[in-house]
C-alpha cells in the first residue's frame, strides 16, 4: 500500500470560516474601519484572500495604513484565530506513527497558508506543503500536486491519496494527478465529475479509512 496522503487545508484540516470572521472583525476594529469596509472585506475574502485584496481595500476606502501593513495584520490575525481540532491533530500523528507521508496541497497565498499551519500546530505534522501562491497556479492544476509530492520527497507515480472538501479542486484534481480520493461532504457535487473513492462527513473519518484501507 502506498502510504502517501495529501490534505487540503481550509475546510478540511482547519476551520477557515470562523477564523475569517474573527480576523475581519479584529482588523476593522483595530483600524477603525467603517461598517461598509467590513462588509466589503467579508464579501471579498469569502473564498480566498491575498495581498491585492488589501491594496484594493485601501484604495476603495482611502485608508492611511499601507496595503502591506494591512495584509500582514490580517495574516497575523488569521494565524491566531484559525483552529484545528485536537482529534484531527491526533489522527495525523497516528498516520505519521504508521509511517505515512503527509502533505498539504492548498489554494491560497503562501505566507498566510503557512502561517495557518504554524498557528494550528499542523506544521510539525506534515512533510511538505504546496500552496497555490508558490507557483501562482491553483488546484486542480496537476503542477500543484507535483509540487506537493516533490516537497514531501515522493512522486505522484508512487500513488497515494488526496483528501479535501472541494469537488473540483481536491477530488477532480486528485483524480487527474493519479491519486485515490476522499471527499468531505458539504458542497454540491457536480454531476459531470467522477465520484470520489470515499465520501465522509469529517476528516477524522478519512484518517480512519487511510489507517485501515489497503490497496
Amino acid at each position: 500500500m502506498s502510504r502517501i496522503a495529501f490534505f487540503d487545508l481550509d475546510g478540511t484540516l482547519a476551520d477557515r470560516q470562523s477564523a475569517l470572521s474573527d480576523a475581519v472583525t479584529s482588523l476593522c476594529r483595530a483600524n477603525a474601519l467603517p461598517p461598509e469596509a467590513e462588509q466589503w472585506l467579508r464579501a471579498e475574502l469569502v473564498d480566498r484572500a491575498n495581498a491585492a485584496d488589501f491594496a484594493r481595500l485601501r484604495e476603495v476606502f482611502g485608508l492611511e495604513a499601507s496595503a502591506p501593513q494591512l495584509w500582514q495584520e490580517y495574516v497575523d490575525l488569521m494565524a491566531a484565530a484559525v483552529t484545528c481540532r485536537p482529534e484531527v491533530l491526533e489522527g495525523l500523528a497516528r498516520l505519521r506513527a504508521a509511517a505515512w507521508t503527509i502533505g498539504v496541497i492548498t489554494n491560497g497565498a503562501s505566507d498566510i497558508q503557512r502561517a495557518k499551519l504554524a498557528g494550528t500546530g499542523l506544521a510539525s505534522l506534515v512533510d511538505g506543503v504546496a500552496a497555490s501562491g508558490d507557483l501562482e497556479i491553483r488546484k486542480p492544476d496537476r503542477r500543484l500536486f507535483e509540487l506537493g509530492a516533490a516537497r514531501c520527497g515522493v512522486s505522484l507515480a508512487d500513488g497515494g491519496w488526496m483528501i479535501g472538501d472541494n469537488p473540483v479542486g481536491d477530488i477532480g484534481g486528485g483524480h487527474q494527478a493519479g491519486l485515490r480520493t476522499i471527499w468531505l461532504r458539504g458542497r454540491p457535487w457536480p454531476d459531470e465529475l467522477a465520484a470520489p473513492h470515499h465520501a465522509v462527513d469529517d476528516v477524522t473519518d478519512a484518517i480512519t479509512i487511510l489507517l485501515t484501507e489497503t490497496e
